[in-house]
């Protein structure tokens, strides 16, 4: 065997090697963005209509102060922070679906209540601590 066939036959054997073995990683790496895509489309789906609570009972009482003209995402984010909702985005997301007003106020929630109770109180202006008669709660 000559040495031009020997080094032909050494870069389609190596050529081969780098095919499959970048091959392999492009597919285990699909493979984990297919299962990292997966868990956090069900961990959103999840929040969005299951019954998410922060901590089991009793959980932790924090008081709200939502202001007149203040945006549902900005209501999520103030829940976030105070850490009683889990994610701002799925919480914006249900009581979007749930087609709720959200009344200006101070209410009290509790990191132990579902989404849906936390909509309940801060849609229900007579859950407000400071009662406002300048407040329209008129739903249009």
């Amino acid at each position: 065997m000559s040495s031009s066939t020997s080094v032909k036959i050494t870069l389609k054997i190596s050529s081969l090697i780098l095919r499959l073995l970048l091959n392999t990683i492009f597919v285990i790496l699909l493979v984990v963005l297919v299962i990292y895509g997966s868990r956090t489309a069900y961990n959103f789906t999840y929040q969005l209509y299951g019954p998410v609570t922060v901590e089991s009972e009793p959980g932790r009482t924090v008081p709200i102060r939502i202001n007149k003209g203040e945006s549902s995402m900005d209501i999520a984010g103030k829940l976030e922070v105070n850490r009683v909702i889990v994610d701002k985005y799925s919480f914006y997301f249900r009581a979007k679906l749930q087609d709720k007003v959200i009344m200006p106020g101070t209410y009290r929630v509790n990191s132990s209540m579902t989404y849906n109770e936390i909509l309940d109180i801060i849609t229900d202006y007579s859950n407000s601590e400071v009662q406002d008669s300048t407040v329209n709660t008129d739903e249009d």
